[in-house]
């Protein structure tokens, strides 16, 4: 079934950042926001946006906590050099993926308003979205996104937010009614956000860790991979260590120039979780919403397990 088209613009392709917002209304009651897409996107963030600030057990925590049935995906195309007021363009509702859709978007780490995000700053075309998460009991929670040239921008649910990106897999769902997160080709590349990286440098309990080295490709192996055990003794350390918000940021320490490490933690379900080690810059150790300090023997530990 193909998206509802309500005006005549084209969906343009590029990236989506995402928001969310819950109906406070009681079953039986009006709700303080539309229960159907608004005609326009109202506000001239990048997604980050929604109609009212979420009201229900668990938006600190998570973009989409609980069990929603249904989604109805709103999309708002435009240009990233002149947005806000974005005309809707279309809806689709997802009643099977919905639940799969919710799921995966609250994994997504919730980033604070200290935390540091660049971006890069290309013009084009983007895309806007809301998404309204119906559940069972009838209540409602609406998310924000975005899909730009960029890849970049921040999900909100009105009371949590996350700097993740999950544009692509957004635009699939409207467009294909399918809701299919891509992995990455190569793990060392992939995102590697997972929710409760704001607390610790590696949340959970992984099940593997993968090494590796800066994807140059000139000096292969560039990663090695290690079992339960030994991803568990290193997401320990790095947990023990002391952290501050990240800024993304670090300063250069001059010297030799030794390549980077990338440490990719997965676990028996949902995304993976990364850690990045730049050897010449401090803090080092960067999680993208914690950073800390490497000490020579933590420096040594991650060592031992690179590729060379």
């Amino acid at each position: 079934m193909k998206p509802s088209t309500l005006i005549g613009l084209g969906l343009a392709a590029a990236g989506v950042c995402a928001a969310a917002v819950v109906l406070a209304g009681a079953v039986g009651e009006s709700p303080p926001v539309p229960a159907t897409c608004p005609q326009r996107w109202d506000s001239d963030d990048i997604g980050g946006w929604v109609p009212a600030a979420a009201d229900i057990d668990g938006v600190e925590e998570s973009l989409v906590p609980g069990s929603p049935v249904k989604a109805l995906i709103c999309a708002y195309p435009g240009d990233n050099t002149r947005p806000g007021r974005e005309r809707l363009a279309g809806s689709r509702t997802l009643t099977d993926q919905a639940s799969a859709m919710a799921r995966d978007l609250a994994y997504l780490p919730v980033a604070g308003a200290d935390v540091g995000h660049g971006c890069t700053a290309m013009g084009g075309p983007m895309t806007n979205y809301l998404i309204r998460f119906a559940y069972p009991d009838g209540r409602a929670l609406w998310v924000g996104a975005a899909e730009e040239v960029n890849r970049c921008g921040r999900i909100t649910n009105g009371t949590a937010s996350s700097n993740s990106y999950a544009g692509p897999a957004i635009t699939t769902a409207y467009k294909n009614g399918i809701w299919r997160p891509v992995p990455p080709e190569d793990p060392c590349r992939g995102p590697g956000d997972r929710r409760g990286q704001d607390e610790l440098m590696v949340p959970g309990r992984p099940g593997r860790l993968t090494v590796c080295r800066d994807a140059t490709y000139s000096r292969p192996p560039y990663r090695k991979r290690h079992n339960r055990d030994i991803a568990r003794a290193l997401a320990a350390t790095l947990n023990s260590l002391d952290t501050v918000p990240s800024e993304n940021t670090c300063k250069g320490l001059g010297g030799a120039n030794e390549r980077g490490i990338r440490l990719i933690f997965d676990y028996p379900e949902g995304p993976a979780a990364a850690v990045n080690i730049s050897m010449n810059c401090a803090p080092a150790i960067n999680n993208g919403l914690l950073q800390a300090d490497l000490s020579a023997p933590v420096r040594d530990q991650i060592l031992r397990l690179a590729p060379p």
